[in-house]
């Protein structure tokens, strides 16, 4: 029997209708495999995953597999976003034994969860030298009964071999080293590393398939803010512009999709997904404040519009993704045939042909891709661009008439804390309130739904159904949310809740043998073997983020202990970050802005939330460390005796020496931004 019909997640609701006897991940799962005396195929995916859409289709709708795999293992299903920790384990289990992985993830466990086979997509049909699915499941159910000696053997080293990788004593804060001395040489390497890989002509870093790299490129725009290097500028402006221009961008109804599969560009894999526009929103931002390119401001707007419009709900918490396919083709949500084309749009085909690149036969699998180039989108006249909006109109309206693609619309908390902090961010760079109002009704919405009196706060939400403990980067991105909401609102309860968000960090993700967080629950663990996030994959690092949390949460409350965890933590990744940088983004950015040149600034009164709009409207500060209240809060360290009943004041500090407080905002925006002291 299929039990994924009593599952909330769209992903598992996607198979509830297969043949195969699916079952979510559980405890219940496992003893059954045991009474039955059969292995596990644990099949992991997730709802905007093309090929698991085609492995679906081809074999779990089909009744002769179906049969095969009921009678021969115990199947259980399992949403990679809802359990990442359980995704992260098996995956490197696979690329233990393969060398490669992706999704789907077809993995095959014994009883007690021990992984002794796997692969990732298995066609119907043997092809390409590649095993049918078929094939796969009679060969591993027959070598499992015969050989379970030797499975076991197998499976207990691999497991070993993957503790052994993730063991603890391989991040000792043995290292440090001075912040000053040899600061600027460091940074400089950092630089060079990451540009080494860069593709200076079509953006970017490294060849086809090709992503957004949005750690990179903010590394690039800090650079660039704090050693004026021009070539960091224009790498990654030349990335934005490439990204904003290609077919990776949705032309008329904005919004990114999560990769391109070409170098230029151009033909995007066509989900979206919540996360990476989060990431995007964010650097799209930071790129306009530092050089006033009212393109990327557009391309910042467009793509709030599509979250409001596609990607949230009533009560302002933001969905999962959007799907690639639509009516089971990849992309025929998004393309168009060129007589469609001409149908619609009439005297204006002939424009919308040249700025679109639209080819008669079509540009990308005979069908057209909607994107331009430099020449054709910075220059436009007013004439010209107001002519091209009607024609983004007039195509979005028909567009919305097609059959949509799936909408995964979980609520998870970690993704929502990452676009809640790109809309504090945005709201500030751009001095748009609507952006902050987004901001504060979605934080309301994570306090008040998604707030668990077992386990402080709950991973994914839906249909009001609030299920599993929130993970290590569900609580950092959350707290990372929450320093830029006091920021951009000058409210301390925002403070206070951080504050709450790191004392639970402390005692359920602590590992008293090692300098880095786990990444679930320590009371809360699916898997044998802990996961320690230490580098960005799709997602910045938690241990990257809680890192630079606990260093701005230590300044603003006197926390000494949190400071250190900062230091040792970034002390312990610094071998793998000199070396691979690329892959070590967000602690790369942390590491840039520590050293002298960092300030701290307290604002304090009731102006303060006009001034660091201000200060914000006029660039981008990723080296300063903000307090910031409306009104008096002693139980802040860093606003203790402070408050002024006389008017706002402005504390700066730098380089453990803080000069005299400001009542006025030009005299501090003049030493903030001029002087060195």
């Amino acid at each position: 029997m299929n039990l994924l019909q009593y599952e909330t997640s769209p992903y598992l609701l996607q198979h509830a209708n297969n043949p195969v006897h699916w079952q979510a991940w559980s405890e219940a799962a496992f003893e059954q495999a045991a009474t039955e005396n059969k292995p596990v195929l644990l099949s992991i995916g997730y709802s905007s995953c093309h090929w698991c859409h085609v492995m679906e289709h081809e074999s779990f709708e089909n009744e002769e597999v179906a049969t095969l795999m009921n009678n021969l293992f115990v199947n259980i299903k399992l949403d990679r976003e809802e359990y990442p920790d359980i995704d992260h384990l098996y995956m490197d289990a696979v690329q233990a034994m393969t060398g490669s992985g992706g999704w789907p993830l077809n993995v095959f466990l014994t009883p007690d969860k021990k992984a002794f086979f796997g692969g990732t997509y298995f066609p119907p049909m043997r092809a390409h030298g590649r095993a049918s699915w078929k094939e796969i499941l009679i060969n591993v159910s027959q070598y499992y009964s015969q050989n379970r000696e030797e499975v076991e053997q197998q499976a207990n080293q691999l497991m070993t071999h993957l503790a052994q990788a993730a063991s603890p004593a391989k991040m000792k804060a043995t290292l440090s080293f001075n912040m000053d001395d040899n600061k600027q040489e460091i940074d400089q390497k950092l630089f060079e590393k990451i540009m080494a890989n860069a593709d200076k002509e079509y953006g970017g870093f490294g060849k086809a398939p090709k992503f957004p790299s949005t750690f990179a490129i903010k590394f690039l725009l800090v650079y660039y803010d704090k050693y004026g290097d021009a070539d960091a500028l224009k790498q990654a402006c030349i990335s934005l512009d490439k990204m904003a221009l290609g077919g990776i961008y949705d032309h008329l109804g904005g919004g990114f999709s999560r990769y391109s599969t070409d170098t230029f560009w151009i033909a995007p894999h066509f989900e979206k997904m919540l996360y990476d526009n989060a990431l995007l929103i964010e650097v799209y931002s930071i790129a306009y404040s530092y050089t006033r390119n009212h393109f990327y401001k557009n391309i910042v707007e467009q793509t709030i519009q599509w979250l409001e419009r596609e990607m949230m709900n009533t009560e302002y918490a933001f969905y999962s993704a959007q799907d690639a396919d639509s009516e089971g083709v990849e992309g025929k949500y998004y393309t168009w045939e060129t007589e469609e084309l001409q149908h619609i749009l009439q005297d204006d085909f002939e424009f919308a042909k040249q700025y679109f690149q639209i080819q008669p036969q079509g540009n990308w699998e005979h069908t057209n891709i909607l994107y331009t180039t430099e020449a054709h989108a910075f220059s436009q006249n007013p004439t010209s661009m107001q002519r091209l909006s009607i024609i983004k109109e007039s195509l979005l309206e028909k567009r919305n008439l097609r059959i949509k693609p799936l909408t995964d619309d979980k609520i998870l908390l970690g993704w929502n804390a990452l676009m809640n902090q790109a809309l504090s961010l945005a709201s500030l760079i751009f001095d748009n309130p609507h952006y902050l109002f987004l901001a504060e009704k979605n934080m309301a919405f994570i306090w008040s739904r998604m707030k668990s009196e077992e386990y402080f706060l709950f991973h994914t939400s839906k249909n009001n159904q609030h299920k599993i403990p929130a993970y290590l980067d569900d609580l950092a991105y959350t707290a990372s949310a929450l320093l830029q909401l006091n920021t951009a609102t000058a409210d301390t309860q925002y403070l206070h809740l951080a504050r709450e968000v790191l004392t639970y960090i402390e005692g359920h993700f602590f590992d008293e043998k090692d300098v880095l967080f786990h990444f679930a629950n320590t009371k809360f663990q699916n898997v044998r073997v802990p996961k320690k996030e230490i580098y960005d994959g799709a997602l910045p690092s938690s241990n990257a983020v809680l890192c630079k949390v606990f260093y701005h949460m230590g300044f603003l409350f006197n926390q000494s202990r949190w400071i250190e965890y900062s230091q040792t933590m970034l002390n312990a990744v610094m071998p793998q970050l000199q070396n691979y940088p690329a892959s070590y983004g967000v602690w790369a950015v942390s590491l840039l802005n520590r050293g002298a040149q960092e300030q701290q600034i307290v604002v304090l009164g009731p102006k303060a939330k006009p001034f660091i709009a201000t200060l914000h409207n006029k660039r981008y500060l990723p080296n300063v460390l903000f307090v910031v209240s409306g009104k008096k809060d002693d139980s802040i360290g860093e606003l203790q005796g402070k408050y002024d009943e006389r008017g706002t004041r402005i504390f700066v500090c730098q380089n453990n020496a803080c000069l005299s407080p400001f009542t006025s905002i030009e005299e501090a925006m003049a030493v903030i931004f001029k002087e060195k002291f």
